[in-house]
């Protein structure tokens, strides 16, 4: 008989600051997001802390006295894990632990576990490992005596080499070791986009959790794994796409999320090389999340970074059958219009029509809704690619039209 599997979340809290920098509303946004972290790396939100400061306490990111407030709880319920939502400096993280007896993590431990957590290949494995080592270094505390005399004799006295130096030279061995072998599979991963000849490569780019993986299973036929969580997809996996005759090249890549620690960026170099080499981006946007142009912004900085964002960019508003908007009363004279009252049609006389007309699609990847629409889109803007690039293969690739209207005289026949 099979036993049913229990899963025990951790019990967690959440700490933010309002500053100058920070409103209210988006710190909100922020630990919404930290709380769906929380929960894909295994823990439950039991409690979340906010408090108003021009800028964080050097000492204890938060006041002295916010600080024994969370204390206090933490006892009282039995908290294990206690998550900053910025980078605590490794002093800060020294100075919260002596205060409070419980695992103190920030958002760039928290994205570091989930990556450890979701990585499968060897090459994922490794990236995670050497991001966690940079971040580990500054951090590594506790100075132990035993190894306070390595050597003795005349000319030998001294403090020698403290266990604190240790473990720094070993992670320090480590990184090394790890970025030669990172540079062994970028020699690799090199080689192989090389061998995949003059086809036009499409990368699909967008913010975690914004069904990349459901569009690339719909277009390629292919079986990504896929889940409602941060984070799903760490490798990429490029796919032959043929749509009516042109065949391309579709590439799923790892999501972009606000406040990416720059370690992943550095480590996931090879990764993001996918979009870096890609002829077309598909920029994938989860239209019913509250925040959706934030996170245009954020990838749109990611790949600002990476300096991939003058490629020719077709803009996916995903997730239409999920968008719900605010609605107001009739006799409601009070509450004014905001964006978050707009229909799909009134955020489509917004910005969104300045893109272009083959530039912006709606759909739904789950339903295929307008789905006849992204295909023509994507196989007019594949072939651009490819004539310019072979311009006698022309006649072997059709407008999308003529394309169905041969398969249609070839279905009669």
């Amino acid at each position: 008989m099979l036993e049913k599997e229990v899963i025990n979340f951790e019990r967690t809290a959440i700490v933010g600051i309002v500053t100058q920098n920070q409103s209210e509303e988006k710190l909100n946004e922020y630990l919404d997001e930290l709380e769906f972290l929380t929960f894909t790396a295994g823990g439950e939100v039991i409690k979340r802390f906010s408090q108003k400061m021009e800028r964080p306490n050097p000492k204890t990111f938060v006041g002295t006295g916010k600080i024994e407030e969370i204390n206090l709880f933490v006892k009282e319920h039995e908290i294990s894990t206690l998550i900053f939502d910025d980078e605590l400096s490794p002093s800060q993280q020294k100075n919260i632990s002596k205060i409070i007896d419980c695992k103190i993590l920030d958002r760039t431990n928290l994205i570091l576990d989930i990556f450890a957590q979701r990585a499968e290949s060897s090459y994922a494995r490794t990236q995670v490992e050497l991001a966690q080592c940079i971040y580990l270094l500054p951090r590594l505390s506790g100075l132990w005596t035993h190894l306070e005399r390595q050597k003795g004799g005349i000319g030998m006295r001294g403090p020698g080499e403290t266990e604190i130096e240790t473990d720094r030279r070993i992670v320090r061995d480590r990184i090394s070791l790890l970025k030669d072998k990172i540079k062994t599979i970028d020699k690799q991963m090199g080689v192989q986009r090389s061998n995949r000849g003059a086809m036009v490569r499409v990368a699909l780019v967008g913010y975690t959790n914004v069904g990349k993986s459901t569009l690339m299973n719909a277009v390629g036929k292919s079986d990504v794994f896929v889940e409602n969580k941060l984070f799903a997809t760490l490798d990429t996996t490029v796919r032959k796409v043929v749509i009516k005759n042109l065949p391309f090249l579709l590439s799923d890549t790892v999501g972009f999320i606000r406040k990416l620690p720059t370690q992943l960026v550095d480590s996931f170099k090879s990764t993001l090389d996918e979009v870096r080499e890609a002829d077309l981006l598909l920029h994938v946007v989860d239209i019913s999340h509250a925040d959706f142009e934030d996170h245009i912004e954020s990838v749109n900085q990611t790949l600002l970074d990476i300096k991939s964002n003058n490629k020719p960019t077709i803009m996916v508003f995903n997730k239409i059958d999920a968008y719900k908007h605010l609605t107001i009363d009739e006799d409601d004279l009070i509450t004014e219009k905001t964006r978050r009252h707009y229909t799909l049609e009134e955020w489509k006389q917004t910005w969104m029509s300045n893109v272009g007309q083959d530039k912006a699609l709606f759909i739904s990847a789950t339903q295929k809704e307008n789905f006849e629409e992204f295909r023509e889109t994507v196989y007019e803007a594949v072939r651009q690619i490819h004539i310019t690039r072979f311009p006698y293969n022309k006649f072997l690739y059709p407008d999308y039209k003529d394309a169905i209207e041969k398969e249609e005289e070839q279905d009669q026949e």
